[in-house]
C-alpha cells in the first residue's frame, strides 16, 4: 500500500501542454504512471503527447475518470486554478508551482475548507510511490519499493535520503513533498496521521528546516498519540543565520523564532530520533526498525 497515490490513481495535467508540462509528464508515463489527459483552456479537443486536452477540470474528469491532478501552471495562475480543482471536487491536487502570491494561496486554503480535496503544495516536489505513480518533479532515480515513509521540506535532501534509504535496503513506501512556501496544503502532521495508517509503512523520516511551524505541529500530534512507529528526523539550518531567508520562504526565521535547535528539542520531547546529519539518516531507522 501507499498513501495519497496507487495503482488506482488516473492523472490529468494542468498546464499539460507548456514545456514543463509536456517535460514531466513524459517523464511519468515512462516511468509507468497513468497519466488520462490535460487541461488547457482554449484548447479542448485536441492531443498532445499521446492524451487528450480538454478546456476544463471538470471537462477532463467527467471523460477521464481523473482522481488526481497535477499543476504546471505559472505562479500567477495557480491558485485560479487549484480552486477549479477543488470546485470540480478532484480529491488531489499536486502543484509544483513555485513562488504562487501568498494572497492567492489564502484564497485557495479558504476554498479547501470544507472539500475532499487534499493539497499537496504549492512548491512541492510531489508525491512518489516507487514502480506506482509518480505526480511532480521528484527523482526516481534510486527510488525504490519499501517501507520507510518520507515527508520532506527540503527537495535536494529528499533525493539524498530517498537513497539512502533505498541503499540499506529499506525503500519507501511513499515520498512527499510537502512544499517549501510558508502557506500550503499537506504538511508534516497530515503526512504522519496517514503514514501511521498505511500498515506497509514501518517508519516514518521526516526532513525539516528553519522558519515555519511543520516540525512543531509534527511534534505536538505525536505527543497526543501512541504512534507505534519509529520516527526519524533531519533539521537542517542550525547555523542559518537569522532574520535572514534562506532558499525559499519557508525557511524565514524572524527574532530567533522557529531555528533549527528548538524545532529538534521539541521533536525529541516527542520520542522522535533525530540524525544529526544527513549521512546518519538511513543508519537510524535501520537501527531503529531493528
Amino acid at each position: 500500500m501507499a498513501i495519497l497515490v496507487g495503482p488506482d490513481t488516473r492523472v490529468i495535467v494542468q498546464g499539460l501542454t507548456g514545456r514543463s508540462g509536456t517535460f514531466y509528464t513524459d517523464l511519468a508515463m515512462r516511468y509507468g504512471s497513468t497519466y488520462v489527459g490535460g487541461v488547457r483552456p482554449g484548447k479542448g479537443g485536441t492531443q498532445h503527447i499521446g492524451l487528450p486536452v480538454f478546456n476544463t477540470v471538470k471537462d477532463a474528469m467527467a471523460e477521464t475518470q481523473a482522481n488526481a491532478s497535477l499543476l504546471m501552471v505559472p505562479a500567477q495562475k495557480a491558485g485560479a486554478a487549484i480552486i477549479e480543482s477543488i470546485e470540480a471536487e478532484m480529491p488531489l491536487v499536486v502543484c509544483v508551482t513555485e513562488r504562487v502570491p501568498v494572497h492567492d494561496i489564502s484564497r485557495v486554503k479558504a476554498a479547501l475548507k470544507g472539500s475532499d480535496t487534499i493539497l499537496v503544495g504549492p512548491n512541492s516536489q510531489g508525491v512518489l510511490t516507487p514502480d506506482v505513480c509518480k505526480l511532480g518533479v521528484m527523482s526516481t532515480a534510486h527510488a525504490t519499493p519499501g517501507s520507510i515513509g518520507i515527508a520532506s521540506r527540503s527537495a535536494s535532501l529528499t533525493s539524498e535520503i530517498l537513497a539512502q534509504t533505498s541503499d540499506v535496503g529499506l525503500g519507501q513506501s511513499t515520498t512527499v513533498g510537502v512544499g517549501g512556501d510558508p502557506v500550503h496544503g499537506v504538511g508534516f502532521r497530515r503526512c504522519l496521521e496517514l503514514f501511521k495508517d498505511d500498515p506497509d509503512t514501518e517508519g516514518v523520516i521526516l526532513i525539516g528546516e528553519v522558519g515555519g511551524t511543520e516540525e512543531e505541529d509534527a511534534a505536538d500530534y505525536l505527543q497526543s498519540v501512541n504512534y507505534g512507529k519509529p520516527v526519524v528526523a533531519l533539521i537542517v539550518g542550525r547555523h542559518a543565520p537569522k532574520e535572514r531567508r534562506m532558499g525559499h520562504a519557508g525557511t524565514l526565521s524572524l527574532f530567533g523564532l522557529q531555528n533549527a535547535d528548538e524545532k529538534i528539542d521539541r521533536l525529541q520531547s516527542a520520542g522522535v530520533i533525530i540524525a544529526e546529519h544527513a549521512d546518519d539518516v538511513a543508519p537510524a531507522m535501520q537501527a531503529a526498525l531493528e
